[in-house]
């Protein structure tokens, strides 16, 4: 266990590939099966969805630091009802709605990178939060860089939390008599944070509902909505929104990151990114590449299964081996979206499992590799990025606030900074006071 969570580069991943296409580990009170393979996974969880789509408990992550909030990290019983209502999120009618929000903020995200090349990292964060922002709470934001920042702090505690706590390993341990729980203090602190912050964003949102002056949202005329019933309380509406704002705001972020990184440490493949189908191959290539996450949440097992002469007993997690299965192709280290010029690259999903998988896809994956194959091309198009220092291109540092890794951001020429201005005038997106910490 200690060793997983001390492997920035990964090793053990590999090291646990090399058994075969499925390794058996126990961690804890737990038997978990990494899925090494391609083909394991697709034939395990994606078409065994129905026996595979449990969740461990985990005492802390999902019960103290979530409260029991947070749909990915809960059993079915836990999240058929929010995932029914997130899946509106997917609609083809919704999607194109939401295409023209995304088209304004990658145009103040051009905009933003001319006027302050030093903080794209940042602008990366500010353009997804805004998209899912919009689309979720309504209005375009309006936060501070410190509320922002703040939430980007909470998706790092509460995703640092699954696996710290030895609890969550040994989830017997939470019967015991409550004066033994002597972990319970300093993850309750966390878990208050947490849900203040989250009150702070939610509340305003509820109010202009209620008072009936809210603009179009997820909120407004899906979660909360009459003829939406869902059946959760105001504190379980709560969650479901606001996980789906991290969620797509973060990942979005570590994505661009990886493209950024992509390019400096890959800079000749971004001369053949004039083409859409390229594009969407990079989208893929860019977290293949570097995976987000190297182990996915388990899969666990509500029922028994065979499996090639293999038994598998209900409670069983199956957790895809992120790194193994993305480095199952010729040359993994090298950036080479040609790989994925197979017909389905308009579809992240395909072959690709960054997103998860089976029951427990990601609800907003289409609307995510929307907004990557815009900014991507519009990137592609008006900069270039050169390393400004030395760098670890394993080393992606996501969870940092500061700068991850030492970037020289410049615009292809006068004439594209001419453009970029003329578009984000006339869309009003320049009334920015740039140099200020809210951008």
């Amino acid at each position: 266990m200690h060793s997983i969570r001390k492997d920035p580069d990964h090793e053990m991943h590999r090291d646990l590939a090399k058994y075969g296409e499925m390794t058996t580990l126990h961690l804890g009170s737990k038997t978990w099966i990494l899925l090494n393979s391609q083909r394991v996974v697709s034939e395990i969880i994606a078409k065994k969805g129905s026996l595979t789509n449990g969740c461990s408990p985990m005492p802390v992550a999902s019960g103290i630091v979530s409260r029991y909030g947070r749909s990915l990290l809960l059993p079915p019983s836990g999240w058929t009802e929010k995932r029914r209502v997130m899946h509106s999120l997917l609609s083809g009618t919704a999607l194109r709605q939401y295409a023209a929000w995304q088209e304004l903020e990658s145009t103040q995200l051009l905009a933003e990178y001319l006027f302050q090349p030093e903080l794209w990292y940042r602008h990366h964060y500010r353009y997804a939060n805004s998209v899912v922002h919009r689309i979720v709470l309504g209005g375009r934001l309006v936060k501070t860089g410190k509320e922002l920042a703040d939430l980007q702090d909470v998706v790092t505690h509460s995703i640092g939390s699954i696996g710290s706590s030895m609890v969550d390993w040994f989830p017997e341990l939470e019967s015991l008599s409550k004066f033994l729980h002597l972990w319970r203090a300093h993850w309750e602190k966390l878990a208050v944070w947490n849900y203040n912050l989250y009150r702070s964003w939610w509340v305003p949102v509820r109010e202009q509902i209620n008072a009936g002056i809210a603009p179009p949202s997820f909120v407004r005329d899906v979660l909360l909505h009459d003829d939406t019933k869902f059946t959760g309380d105001d504190q379980e509406a709560m969650y479901v929104a606001m996980q789906i704002i991290e969620a797509g705001s973060d990942t979005t972020r570590e994505a661009l990151n990886i493209f950024a990184m992509a390019s400096l440490y890959h800079p000749d493949v971004m001369t053949d990114m004039d083409k859409m189908p390229y594009i969407c191959a990079s989208i893929k290539e860019v977290l293949r590449w570097r995976p987000i996450f190297p182990f996915t949440p388990d899969h666990v097992l509500t029922s028994d299964m065979e499996f090639e002469g293999y038994h598998f007993p209900a409670g069983v997690g199956l957790v895809i081996n992120g790194i193994a299965v993305c480095e199952e192709c010729e040359d993994p280290d090298i950036f080479n979206p040609e790989r994925w010029l197979d017909g389905h690259e308009t579809d992240a999903a395909h072959g690709l499992w960054q997103f998860g998988g089976g029951r427990h896809i990601c609800v907003g994956y289409r609307l995510a590799q929307r907004g990557l194959s815009l900014n991507i091309a519009c990137l592609v198009m008006c900069y270039d990025y050169a390393a400004a220092g030395s760098y670890n291109s394993h080393r992606l540092n996501h969870h940092s606030t500061d700068e991850p890794f030492p970037v020289k951001v410049t615009v292809r020429s006068e004439e594209h900074a001419k453009l970029i201005k003329e578009d984000a005038t006339r869309n009003g997106v320049l009334e920015t006071k740039w140099g200020r910490s809210e951008i």
